[in-house]
């Protein structure tokens, strides 16, 4: 599964993003789909995850409340909608395909895309 991830740039604290990634073929909707991400010098970590059908996502403590993760089966593509953004957010945010919620559950990566957030 290739995954194109997309949507990140500069704002300021406050302000909103959409990131958007994209998995072309057809094993899309087998897979739970999540979002993760790593700052400088810190190890990469989860940020929210959605299972297959869409049913049910799961968000770091830290997010939730401010972000919202989604998913289009029909247009193979995950989102994380990410409001109320600190400067803490300033990360590479990496989308991925998974089996499971966690890290370790990852079989297929993206490639990043930075959101950076000033104060």
């Amino acid at each position: 599964v290739q995954l194109q991830a997309s949507g990140g740039g500069l704002v300021q604290a406050g302000d909103s993003l959409r990131l958007s990634c994209a998995a072309p073929g057809r094993t899309f909707s087998r897979y739970n789909m999540g979002w993760f991400r790593q700052a400088p010098e810190t190890e990469r970590e989860f940020v929210a995850t959605i299972t297959w059908s869409g049913g049910s996502a799961y968000y770091a403590d830290s997010v939730k409340g401010r972000f919202t993760i989604s998913r289009d089966n029909t247009k193979n593509t995950v989102y994380l909608y990410l409001n109320s953004l600190k400067p803490d957010d300033t990360a590479v945010y990496y989308c991925a395909a998974l089996y499971g919620r966690s890290l370790a559950s990852v079989v297929h990566w993206g490639q990043g895309t930075l959101v950076t957030v000033s104060s």
